[in-house]
């Protein structure tokens, strides 16, 4: 579905892209992760039309963005809406950029109003809706027109639970249907429950591309016992066996014990301090 290859861009002294590749498949969620400057906004920007390489090929379905437009769906990281016309008014007018008339149109806005949990607020200007509001009504607008790519750069930024809780669904739902996705963000513990595999960003590049267990594999985990003469805690590739070697050597009762196998903030730590060496 979207097939981006060896992307460079630069302003000025700044190299923001520099060799960045991605692919990722119908119905595939691709986690892109990085710190701020890593690329990962030049990089959507570029995928959605907005911005055009220094080098490389972007297709979305074989076509080149600006000829995909009707596939993309795209909910920028700062949130981009009109603040005096209604949710229902963005979403008929981004329904119809998209070809969508009548009674499709109407069916749409119903769908994804009772699934991101619009309804109460349809008919309010976006000036008036709340932080989290207003970050499902700017999710629901690339949304509409039911994209086979989903372009979502920190689609739930500053968001509160509910509504961060409602677009995961909504994501994981139109990626079961088929759409590809490319989901930044900085709350890792997203991709695990999106079952997203991962791209690692750093310098302007992927760095690490793959599932969660294939990029965990072979990464310490820790262990932590708690006893009555101090708490022992050993980093480890084997949990088990070092447990019961730690309990081998206490001497003292042991109030708790706890595994703590590798996750995804330890992947990124440890491919991000690697590319800095």
């Amino acid at each position: 579905m979207l097939q981006a290859i060896d992307l460079t861009k630069r302003y000025a002294e700044v190299q923001a892209l520099a060799g960045f590749s991605l692919e990722v498949a119908a119905g595939e969620i691709a986690g892109l992760v990085g710190h701020n400057g890593a690329g990962k906004t030049t990089f959507v920007e570029m995928v959605s039309g907005l911005l055009r390489p220094d080098g490389g090929v972007v297709l979305v379905d074989g076509r080149p963005p600006g000829q995909s437009r009707d596939r993309i769906g795209v909910s920028p990281q700062h949130i981009a809406l009109y603040r005096s016309i209604t949710v229902r008014e963005h979403l008929r007018l981004y329904g119809k950029l998209a070809g969508l008339r009548g009674a499709a149109l109407r069916r749409e806005i119903d769908d994804l109003s009772g699934a991101l949990r619009l309804t109460g607020f349809l008919d309010r200007p976006a000036g008036l809706l709340s932080g989290g509001q207003q970050r499902r009504a700017q999710a629901a607008t690339a949304l509409i027109h039911r994209p086979t790519l989903l372009l979502l750069d920190e689609p739930t930024a500053g968001a509160d639970p509910d509504t961060r809780q409602a677009l995961l669904d909504v994501v994981r739902q139109r990626a079961d249907d088929g759409a590809a996705v490319v989901y930044t963000t900085h709350y890792l513990n997203e991709l695990t429950e999106l079952r997203a595999t991962i791209a690692v960003a750093a310098k302007g590049r992927v760095i690490a591309r793959g599932s969660s267990a294939q990029l965990l594999d072979g990464l310490p985990g820790e262990v932590r016992v708690s006893a009555a003469d101090g708490p022992v805690q050993v980093s480890t590739n084997d949990l088990t066996s070092t447990l019961l070697e730690v309990l081998r050597t206490v001497r003292r009762p042991v109030d708790s014990v706890e595994l703590h196998p590798p996750t995804l903030d330890d992947l990124y730590r440890s491919l991000a301090a690697a590319d800095v060496h």
